[in-house]
């Protein structure tokens, strides 16, 4: 599938300006991602730690 006309400059700059804002999103998207799992790691292992203290602790060992 192609363009039905040429495009005009103005369209051309629409488009590439689309696609930078969707690509700027998608990048500060992965940043909070990233920036996140550290605190999400750490809640897992500190709940992991519970759960395994706790089936100890009801098993007697």
């Amino acid at each position: 599938m192609g363009w039905c006309s040429p495009s005009t400059p103005r369209q051309l700059l629409s488009t590439v300006s689309l696609f930078a804002f969707g690509a700027g999103l998608l990048a500060f998207g992965i940043h909070l991602s990233y920036v996140h799992i550290e605190p999400q790691r750490a809640r897992t292992l500190a709940r992991d730690e519970f759960v395994r203290d706790y089936l100890r602790k009801k098993q007697g060992k």
